[in-house]
């Protein structure tokens, strides 16, 4: 093995990827099989029925994962829902919001932006105003903006779209797998993921679920899907057999599907209202911890988005001197700002793996050592004011479950055997 700085361990608090699950890493060591093998279905299969559970969607909803990152969750739904021309809402309040803009502008459509000032949510009232004014066909909108940490209110927002008519994109890469979402409730047609973000599993996935009615709308398009790669309706060929049988699509990444099956079943087995509260209840004491030296929240409490904590940097701190001597010195990862908050603010992962308290103390640990030399004297007392805030926390959150080799394949078995 060719190893390198690679294979050192670094302890990895970004907005996404996040550290790996223990069922997802176990199954990348699971065996290879063909992309059209029974095995695969299986297993395939039982990720439509935990997606349907993940998301709550209707029953009739279709499922899958497409082969490729969040991003790809992002366009792909916009190039199936979206015709050329049409009129295209996109609600934004920070940088992936207006990566829908873009990428709805390179798909021909009319695109209209209601935009909201980065680190605010949006509001109903606004997202009305807009939708009466445009009418649009599809409205698009980030539940959980990952470049300010703001958590949009989507089941406020959804009697608006519902009242236009529009179909509704919802990305939820910083949510769903960490806190509720309510897919049918909400009236939501298209909501994507990404692999590594709340899951914990690899990058490379972009788990969706897509309503009925919103598959129906792109099986009567005038117009065929732009890219035949992510074509809804083409893929549905491989990933159900309603179709009168399974249909090759593409050559999916077998790894990937293992892993990211495993990390769902994870989330579904732990129970995502308790994810959830792991996240608010870590974040409350690293905050917590953090503001003893002058960091601060950039996001009002009733709108902060529980899984990527979005603060403020004390008054002259160098943020890209920092977190550079935090890589390489202390072997830390953190993500500064995007877009507007670029320089302003740090952005710390509390998705899946992330959030919980013994990574946070490490962090704790390497800023004592750091950030003295940069003007922070009272960091050295960081680990006990975490210890502190986190005693202050209750209930105590749930570890991780250990599963074994002969357990998971005594799952997949029994997955193929549901499946026959």
């Amino acid at each position: 093995m060719n190893a390198g700085p690679w294979m050192d361990d670094v302890l990895l608090l970004t907005p996404g990827p996040t550290p790996i699950h223990p069922w997802a890493q176990a199954a990348l060591g699971w065996p290879m099989r063909g992309h059209m093998d029974p095995d695969v279905f299986a297993h395939n299969d039982a990720i439509v029925a935990d997606l349907r559970r993940l998301y709550a969607s209707e029953d009739d909803a279709f499922t899958s994962l497409l082969a490729g990152s969040g991003s790809l969750g992002m366009e792909a739904g916009l190039a199936n829902l979206v015709e050329p021309g049409e009129r295209l809402l996109v609600a934004s309040n920070g940088v992936f919001g207006d990566r829908m803009v873009e990428m709805g502008r390179r798909l021909g459509a009319e695109v209209h932006v209601h935009r909201v000032a980065p680190g605010e949510a949006i509001e109903p009232d606004g997202l009305r105003g807009a939708a009466e004014r445009v009418r649009p066909a599809v409205v698009a909108l980030v539940h959980g903006e990952t470049s300010t940490g703001v958590l949009n209110p989507v089941a406020d927002l959804a009697p608006v779209v519902r009242d236009v008519g529009a179909l509704w994109s919802v990305d939820a890469v910083t949510t769903v797998g960490m806190l509720d979402f309510d897919m049918a409730a909400w009236g939501v047609d298209y909501a994507y993921t990404g692999s590594q973000k709340c899951l914990s599993a690899p990058p490379g996935l972009a788990p969706v679920a897509v309503s009925a009615r919103a598959m129906a709308h792109v099986a009567a398009r005038k117009v065929p899907v732009s890219t035949w790669y992510a074509d809804l309706v083409g893929m549905r060929g491989y990933w159900s057999a309603d179709q009168g049988g399974r249909q090759y699509h593409h050559t999916v990444p077998i790894h990937l599907h293992w892993a990211t099956g495993e990390a769902i079943r994870a989330a579904l087995a732990e129970g995502v209202s308790a994810r959830g509260e792991r996240a608010r209840r870590v974040g409350e004491a690293v905050a917590a911890a953090l503001a003893t030296v002058g960091f601060a929240h950039l996001v009002a409490a009733d709108v902060r988005l529980p899984t990527v904590l979005t603060l403020t940097l004390p008054d002259g701190m160098d943020d890209t001197a920092v977190r550079a001597a935090l890589r390489a010195e202390q072997r830390v990862s953190l993500a500064g700002g995007l877009g507007s908050t670029a320089g302003r603010v740090w952005r710390l992962g509390l998705m899946g793996e992330a959030a919980r308290p013994e990574p946070y103390r490490r962090l704790m640990a390497a800023l004592a050592v750091v950030l003295p030399r940069f003007g922070l004297p009272g960091a050295a007392e960081l680990p006990a004011a975490f210890d502190a805030a986190w005693a202050d926390a209750a209930p105590p959150a749930p570890e991780p479950v250990a599963v074994g080799a002969a357990a998971q394949a005594a799952a997949l078995a029994a997955a193929a055997a549901a499946a026959r």
